[in-house]
């Protein structure tokens, strides 16, 4: 469409694209009110940086075997039968069990269970994609990000609860919230959403086959994407960020509060303006480099990353400016470098196979992934900057990674130009 803009690609979404994106608010406000208290409200309780780090690296040990089956379960049973389940079991049950959580045990089935989300993720995913126009995806994945910004104008009001109520009684009511806006999420989009075109056609082909049999074939699938280059090196982009966005998920509210001194009262502060500055970007920015080649703006959010980490390990404690600063910096780094990457992940993969190569990737970026919660515990316990410093290597392998898939991307550009002459 001529109109690049974030305005004209919602006005013109139908279908599944236009459910995803319109219900996803009901998921993203709740989830981005309580996730930046997350982990002080487990030290609340007494669990301890070491135990949160092994929270975070069993939940992720379970997502393997669940991105592992998502890809045979969302073909067996449809795209959107299974991201309904899927969603009610991995985000409703979850979020009741840590409004009521005690302790250690509590938080560690919270996680095992929340880590079923796996399977909707693809299921989602596809339902999302499948049937949109590859032109339009950059500034889709943009949409889907503003909608769970849109907490951004409710930050303060959790910040303002924290005050008055204290941490532990705030949590509780933004995880029975959470519960009921999820769900809410769930059943509406079920109700606007649409079986995908590729979904009947996997459902059909997959009618007499068993999830077995269905998985037997992920290796001639594994052998495929190690022959691609290009899906090698955005694998690699996707295990290095999702490494950084696990310390950074879980270990940010700690450095604050207990390294900067900022009083947990106040850093709702931080989530705002990060979520407001996105918004400017994915408004104004990102839709006019949407069609663009991956490489620059990937670059340029990568050394956003960097130089905003670089602050934030070196700043003195109750630096209110400096703290903020880094934080838009990191808004900058998100805002370049995920719809990028979502939409290259979603354009690279063959749409036959979708389901199947969502899972494997899944599965090996969980792989990598899974030790960096229990690594960044121990670190955090030695040095509160530690996990941060640690980042700074996970934002420069991606670098190294964005680098070589547009080398890759641009000699297969070259080679089809010379094919069609």
């Amino acid at each position: 469409m001529s109109d690049l803009s974030l305005f004209a690609t919602l006005k013109n979404l139908k279908g599944n694209p236009r459910a995803a994106v319109l219900t996803e608010p009901l998921w993203g406000i709740p989830f981005n009110l309580y996730a930046p208290y997350a982990s002080l409200y487990m030290l609340t309780l007494g669990v301890s940086d070491s135990q949160i780090g092994l929270i975070t690296s069993i939940g992720l040990s379970f997502q393997i075997f669940f991105a592992l089956i998502s890809g045979a379960v969302t073909d067996k049973f449809g795209r959107k039968l299974t991201t309904y389940l899927s969603d009610f079991l991995s985000w409703t049950i979850p979020t009741l069990i840590l409004a009521f959580s005690q302790n250690f045990t509590y938080f560690l089935v919270a996680a095992i269970i929340n880590s079923t989300w796996r399977i909707s993720a693809n299921s989602w995913l596809c339902i999302l994609v499948e049937d949109a126009q590859k032109e339009d995806l950059v500034n889709i994945w943009a949409l889907i990000y503003v909608s769970g910004l849109l907490a951004a104008f409710f930050s303060p009001f959790a910040g303002l609860l924290v005050n008055q109520f204290s941490l532990v009684p705030t949590m509780r009511g933004l995880y029975l919230f959470a519960c009921v806006m999820m769900t809410a999420k769930f059943i509406v989009m079920n109700y606007y959403a649409t079986e995908t075109q590729q979904g009947k056609i996997r459902m059909e082909e997959t009618r007499h086959q068993s999830l077995l049999s269905l998985m037997a074939g992920y290796g001639d699938v594994f052998k495929e994407l190690l022959r691609s280059p290009a899906t090698l090196y955005m694998l690699g982009i996707m295990v290095a960020m999702s490494a950084a966005n696990t310390i950074s998920g879980t270990f940010w509210g700690i450095l604050v509060t207990q390294k900067l001194h900022i009083p947990a009262e106040h850093i709702a502060i931080y989530p705002f303006a990060r979520s407001a500055m996105l918004l400017l970007l994915y408004f104004f920015v990102i839709p006019r480099l949407s069609r663009q080649h991956f490489r620059r703006p990937m670059l340029t959010g990568l050394i956003c990353y960097i130089s905003g980490l670089l602050l934030l390990i070196a700043m003195p404690d109750k630096n209110y400016l400096l703290l903020l600063i880094a934080t838009l910096l990191e808004a900058c780094g998100a805002a370049f470098v995920n719809p990028f990457m979502d939409a290259m992940v979603a354009t690279a993969v063959n749409p036959a196979e979708r389901a199947r190569i969502m899972a494997i990737l899944y599965v090996v970026v969980i792989v990598f992934t899974t030790p960096f919660g229990w690594i960044g515990g121990r670190l955090s316990e030695l040095n509160r900057s530690l996990p941060f410093v640690l980042n700074l290597g996970m934002f420069a392998v991606a670098a190294v990674m964005v680098w070589g898939a547009a080398a890759v991307s641009k000699r297969a550009a070259a080679a089809a130009v010379e094919a069609a002459e």
